[in-house]
């Protein structure tokens, strides 16, 4: 599980930088690395967006998980070892 929460905290980061270039530069580094223009997509830069939207939602439910666990008493940190 923690390679999983790793590799989803990685994609978020992805999609977070991502969108910060676009609100600053109008940039979007996802449809580049495609060779696509700004907000074009193609099928490889459609799955990338896809695993980072996947990824938000996996660690949102990690996150609601491991909160629910703390307000339970349990101790959440400890739980994934």
């Amino acid at each position: 599980m923690k390679g999983l929460n790793s590799l989803a905290g990685v994609l978020v980061i992805v999609g977070a930088l991502n969108w910060g270039l676009v609100a600053i530069a109008e940039f979007d580094l996802v449809a580049w690395i495609f060779g696509e223009d700004f907000g074009s997509t193609n099928p490889a830069s459609r799955i990338v967006y896809g695993l980072v939207g996947l990824a938000a939602v996996y660690l949102m439910a990690v996150f609601a998980t491991g909160r629910r666990h703390a307000e339970a008493g349990g101790h959440a940190a400890t739980a994934s070892h």
